[in-house]
């Protein structure tokens, strides 16, 4: 439920400032945008039930294993090799963020909340990769609008199958919503548009 709150609201403030463009809206950008989308739902909605169970840390640790997966993704997906400065900065990455997190978020084990989160981590790992396919053939506005409705949309038609039920109103959850979601379309956009500059590793 807070998953589809949270890209709703981006999707409606976002959706609102690219009004006029969105009457060109392309084949390409709805298919685009519906797999980003949906890669976006699995990666929030599956890292936060990870998170009931695990510490922030750990979950932070974890989901930042995106890093070194995008290169081996794009390696798989469009057979292109990551060079050996690619490789370096991945390490040196993964150096500096175990260093950040501290001992208590390496001492993880494969528990529910941790296999959770490792799979969100494949997803947000897709997102990145997808993105950069479509990047150079789409509009980044319109695109972004498609995807934040699109994982909106998932998460909230996902809740009766997740046992959700639509909570009472509060203020906070609304302020929260709103706050995450407004950090969400600032987030897509630059995304979207950096990615048509540089490769999903970097």
């Amino acid at each position: 439920m807070f998953v589809g709150l949270r890209f709703g609201a981006a999707a409606l403030v976002l959706g609102l400032i690219a009004l006029p463009a969105l009457r060109r809206v392309t084949k390409r950008e709805l298919v685009a945008g519906t797999l980003i989308g949906v890669s976006i739902f699995f990666g929030y909605t599956l890292q936060a039930y990870g998170m009931q169970t695990i510490t922030s840390s750990q979950s932070a640790f974890i989901t930042a294993m995106y890093v070194p997966l995008v290169p081996l993704l794009q390696w798989a997906v469009m057979r292109k090799a990551p060079r050996a400065m690619a490789w370096a900065g991945i390490a040196l990455a993964f150096a500096g963020l175990v260093l950040l997190a501290g001992p208590g978020a390496t001492s993880i084990g494969l528990a529910r909340g941790e296999l959770l989160t490792l799979a969100a981590t494949l997803a947000i790992a897709a997102e990145i990769l997808l993105i950069s396919m479509f990047a150079g053939q789409v509009d980044t506005l319109r695109v972004s609008v498609v995807q934040l409705a699109v994982a909106s949309l998932v998460a909230l038609v996902a809740m009766p199958v997740m046992g959700e039920e639509v909570p009472a109103f509060s203020w906070f959850l609304v302020l929260a919503a709103a706050g995450l979601g407004l950090a969400s379309g600032v987030i897509q956009v630059t995304m979207n548009w950096a990615q048509r500059r540089v490769s999903p590793t970097k």
